[in-house]
């Protein structure tokens, strides 16, 4: 299969037609240049204002009275450069977010302070008018030292928080730094897809190389990964940080039945379910598996009442390319219609046996380069394997033991923080974390992201593990764990291609 268009050759040429078509930077799905700081025009103070306020607001319970009293409804059309809109959508999705879960209770109401710019905005970025990974992460860092590259953890922090609190700071930072490190390998695969129609030699020693290139990447995400616990709480990020997070979609149990109406002023609005923030929306871990032909379906678990509905949803990694910057989804369908390095590793191979004829010199090594290209395809598919049992990992320790210690809390009587309810994800008000929480042994880890015993009281909570929710919309550890397996699966030659 020949790609759709003429891709480049040279490596310059390669890296400024991605730059230019997909946003795609050496960076990888980063900006060049850090994302600006600061709006220029001081037409736009009351949104900066509100922005350096949010995480005071927030702690006195002032947010929406705020917005409701004193933030103007302001104009988009003295935004200009790109930089400009961007700093717009983060700063308005932010206040998106702390106006519905800012508070005792949810609002399904967002004013047209918010909403009339934030819909104007998200047209023009084509993306959702919500808190998406662009937000979060991508457009929402700065660089502490001069120079310092994006994949430097230690020199990175974020421009806007709910909190304040340097744990939510480093959760962003943590994924600026690996976007930046996994970013490096995309040209290098480009390049190797763009090559295998030569079917030759030269194409499967340059699909060797870039697969070791890919491989090395997923090991240093993997590395910035595991320094998620050095400046950031799980009970923090549980308690503080996740419930701003959430989105509006399948949150009917938080008090969001119909998802939260866009009010666009004189009786106009409309009521939209969007899904919050989640690294499930990242082009880059999309990117990966789509090089390595990783196929995911939809869980049965991916939504409590889907088999309820008519309508069937889409898998979760189709639905949240919705959620990507336009110009990154497109990059992911570009790379969708290269050829399959996948096919081209697996492929049955050949021999010269029913002819009865020798193999030349050539034939013997082509035939030898081949099966060393299988073989490392599927180790690039059990380390990204590995990388997602990391990310399982992280789910333990973030989320299921916090809120198994929120569950032994309510059991003991200890009850909730006051303010909290229980909404699949954790209290919504902003509160410290409890200060002395019911202990869960640490050893436990691997038991949470693994299914633990076999007791009564095992099945239950595993139960209710089950039932939690990520911040995207899934069942969390059903949704994470099939994703893991679909990754191993691709690595085996008798499983079924994924369709470009």
């Amino acid at each position: 299969m020949s790609p759709p268009e003429h891709t480049p050759q040279s490596p310059a040429d390669l890296a400024s037609w991605l730059e230019s078509k997909y946003s795609v930077t050496p960076n990888g799905f980063l900006p060049s240049a850090e994302p600006l700081a600061v709006l220029p025009d001081a037409y736009y103070q009351p949104w900066e204002t509100l922005a350096s306020s949010l995480p005071k607001l927030l702690q006195t319970n002032s947010f929406r009275a705020h917005v409701d009293a004193e933030l103007p409804v302001l104009s988009t059309s003295r935004l200009q450069a790109e930089q400009e809109w961007r700093r717009a959508y983060l700063i308005l999705t932010f206040a998106t977010h702390a106006y519905i879960w800012g508070g005792d209770k949810p609002s399904e109401h967002l004013p047209p302070q918010i909403t009339v710019p934030l819909l104007d905005i998200s047209r023009h970025l084509d993306l959702p008018p919500a808190a998406t990974y662009a937000a979060t992460n991508l457009w929402n860092f700065r660089t502490t030292a001069e120079g310092a590259p994006f994949s430097d953890l230690d020199a990175i922090e974020s421009l806007i928080t709910f909190t304040g609190t340097p744990d939510e700071s480093w959760f962003y930072a943590v994924s600026v730094a690996l976007e930046c490190e996994g970013g490096n390998v995309i040209p290098a695969m480009i390049s190797a897809m763009n090559a295998i129609p030569n079917n030759d030699l030269a194409a499967c020693r340059q699909n060797i190389a870039a697969l070791h290139k890919l491989m090395a990447s997923i090991r240093r995400v993997g590395d910035i990964l595991d320094r998620m616990h050095e400046r950031c709480g799980p009970d923090v990020f549980y308690h503080a940080i996740r419930p701003f997070l959430a989105g509006s979609k399948n949150m009917a149990d938080a008090g969001l039945p119909r998802g939260v109406l866009y009010d666009q002023g004189d009786g106009q609005g409309d009521w939209l379910g969007l899904r919050g923030g989640s690294n499930g929306q990242s082009s880059l871990i999309q990117f990966f598996d789509i090089v390595l032909g990783v196929e995911h379906k939809a869980t049965e678990n991916q939504n409590s009442d889907l088999k309820k509905r008519e309508d069937q949803e889409l898998p979760f990694h189709e639905e949240v390319r919705a959620y990507m910057p336009g110009p990154h989804r497109r990059f992911l369908e570009y790379v969708r219609s290269l050829p399959s390095i996948r096919d081209f590793a697996l492929q049955p191979m050949e021999t010269d046996e029913a002819t009865g004829e020798q193999e030349d010199e050539e034939d013997h090594e082509l035939m030898a380069e081949r099966g060393l290209l299988r073989s490392t395809f599927t180790r690039a598919t059990r380390v990204l394997a590995g990388l997602r049992n990391k990310h399982l990992q992280i789910v333990a320790r973030y989320i299921i033991l916090p809120s198994r210690r929120q569950q032994q809390q309510v059991r003991s009587g200890l009850g909730q923080q006051p303010g909290q309810r229980n909404i699949g994800l954790a209290g919504v008000a902003w509160r410290e974390p409890p200060q002395n929480p019911v202990a869960v042994p640490n050893n436990d880890v691997d038991g949470a992201a693994n299914g633990g015993g076999a007791g009564g009281g095992e099945r239950k909570r595993r139960m209710s593990e089950t039932q939690l929710t990520g911040t995207g919309g899934t069942a969390l550890m059903p949704f994470l764990k099939q994703v893991r397996d679909e990754t191993v699966r691709a690595g085996r030659p008798d499983e079924v291609a994924i369709e470009a």
